[in-house]
Formats: structure tokens, C-alpha cells, sequence
């Protein structure tokens, strides 16, 4: 939890839920960018984010840190061949 890596992919994970919380927002009302409150969509969103940071420290040390934007999930799949390639020597 202490890595730039987890911070990082953290912080990923925290702007992409606030962006999602406002443009849920956004969407919910069907209301135009000049009607929006936007004390209470800063709020919402940083709501949003905070949650999600606090999720990803709750969570660390379970599974990989990512994704984040930048980094793609391994999927069982290719742990799986990659797994076959090192017992084989061919990794």
C-alpha cells in the first residue's frame, strides 16, 4: 500500500468514480451545464472519489494493484500459460 504504484493506480481509480458520480449527475436530471448546482456535483464527486480511495486501502494487498488506466488486468487465462511457460523453461 505504500508503493507509487498503488497511490497511482489508486488515484486512477478515484477520478475515473467522481467522473462517473457527475456525469450520473449530469444524466439523471437531463439538465444543461449552466443549471447544474455545482457546489452539490463537487460534493457528490468528491464523495465519489473518497469512497473509491477508501476502497482501494481497504482492499490492498488482495489481488494485483491495478488496473488503472495505464495497465490492463491479467486475466486467468494468461496467468495460466504463463505459469505452463516457466514450469516448461520456456518463459
Amino acid at each position: 500500500m505504500w508503493t507509487r504504484v498503488f497511490w497511482r493506480a489508486a488515484g486512477e481509480r478515484a477520478i475515473r468514480t467522481a467522473a462517473q458520480a457527475e456525469l450520473a449527475l449530469l444524466g439523471v436530471g437531463s439538465v444543461g451545464l449552466l443549471d447544474v448546482d455545482w457546489v452539490a456535483a463537487a460534493s457528490l464527486g468528491g464523495g465519489a472519489a473518497l469512497a473509491s480511495v477508501l476502497t482501494s486501502i481497504t482492499l490492498s494487498g488482495v489481488g494485483p494493484s491495478g488496473p488503472g488506466l495505464t495497465e490492463a488486468a491479467e486475466t486467468a487465462r494468461d496467468a495460466d500459460v504463463r505459469r505452463l511457460l516457466s514450469v516448461r523453461g520456456r518463459e
